[in-house]
């Protein structure tokens, strides 16, 4: 799980910059993290997640198919669509909560 945390914050820093926030918050079936960057345009978000794909001439494209091979070997599914603030928002669900 802090390996996930870790790639979505670097992320976002290294494509947001400096200045970006990041925002975590609960979803009925798991959690969102987002972040008020230049976001993902939404003909790309899907491939983001492949392995050397990256949005940035200087990424190396694994920091978000590290997330989703995580979040696939626990079971979870993880997509991604436009944050509140335009930038990128990441969902993690199918997580089971302990009552």
């Amino acid at each position: 799980m802090c390996e996930l945390f870790e790639n979505l914050f670097r992320n976002a820093s290294e494509h947001g910059g400096e200045d970006v926030s990041v925002t975590v918050g609960p979803l009925p079936d798991g959690m969102y993290i987002a972040d008020d960057g230049p976001g993902i345009p939404q003909d790309q978000r899907g491939e983001v997640f492949e392995h050397g794909v990256s949005t940035d001439d200087d990424g190396n494209g694994y920091g978000l198919s590290i997330v989703r091979t995580i979040a696939r070997a626990h079971g979870w599914d993880v997509g991604m669509t436009e944050s509140e603030t335009g930038g990128a928002r990441i969902e993690i669900t199918g997580i089971q909560f302990l009552d």
